[in-house]
């Protein structure tokens, strides 16, 4: 696994997402690790990113991603014709951002939120660096 995935584990969305993108990554090129895991802190530690950072995060070949730009170079690996969704990097980031942004703010109020973490599958718990 060379692409390692961070995200909001409280999120019903984001918990989601990951469920959609495990399925879609036949060759587990992501491993995962929730934003307020004790591994995604030091992730965002030794990236130097803000330790209140609130976005979707992909770290790959040493590269720091967030929001629109994380998601559309996930759906880049990703099987099937999601791959296709990377074109959309053409358009300008702060045109992307505001809707990913947008999602963001009100994804407890849309989706809702959780206590806990989710809890992986036994096959999924390797996929996931804080477990």
């Amino acid at each position: 696994m060379d692409k390692i995935i961070l995200f909001d584990g409280e999120c019903n969305f984001c918990d989601n997402s990951v469920q959609f993108m495990i399925k879609r990554d036949k060759n587990a090129r992501f491993s995962f690790a929730s934003l307020q895991s004790e591994n995604g802190r030091k992730l965002l530690e030794q990236y130097k990113a803000p330790s209140d950072l609130d976005s979707f995060v992909l770290i790959e070949n040493g590269q720091f991603h967030t929001q629109s730009s994380a998601a559309l170079r996930v759906c880049k690996s990703l099987d099937g014709a999601w791959k296709l969704l990377v074109t959309l990097l053409i358009v300008p980031r702060p045109i992307r951002d505001f809707f990913y942004t947008t999602l963001a703010k009100n994804r407890y109020k849309w989706f809702g939120k959780k206590d806990q973490c989710m809890l992986p599958s036994k096959e999924q718990k390797k996929r996931f660096l804080s477990i």
